[in-house]
């Protein structure tokens, strides 16, 4: 299965990338870049859509991390929607559905007030 990134624009403000396929070692730096553009372009609020993400491997967590530390910097904030199956379980299981803020009751968790 491959792996690929799509912007999509946001009410509200903010960007959105829709991932789908599989995100890992050898995809990992695909999205990286896909976000270091959005920094480069002034954006510091990113929702990361994983509707159809069907894998994500430890690699992939981290690119997650580094997104919401680099934001956080800035004052911004990355966060999840979407997660499924697997790729749920792997955010629940390594805490990071709480640091992230991952609800997946919320259509859209960058909705709320992001410290």
């Amino acid at each position: 299965m491959s792996f690929s990134v799509r912007h999509a624009g946001r009410d509200g403000g903010g960007a959105c990338l829709r991932l789908a396929g599989e995100l890992d070692l050898s995809t990992a730096g695909e999205l990286t870049a896909a976000i270091d553009r959005l920094w480069a372009d002034g954006e510091h609020r990113v929702l990361l859509d994983l509707t159809d993400l069907a894998f994500c491997d430890s690699t992939g967590m981290a690119v997650f991390v580094r997104g919401d530390n680099r934001a956080s910097a800035k004052g911004g904030w990355l966060r999840v929607t979407g997660a499924t199956g697997r790729v749920e379980r792997v955010l629940r299981v390594t805490g990071l559905a709480e640091v992230l803020r991952y609800e997946p009751d919320t259509v859209d968790p960058a909705s709320r007030s992001a410290p």
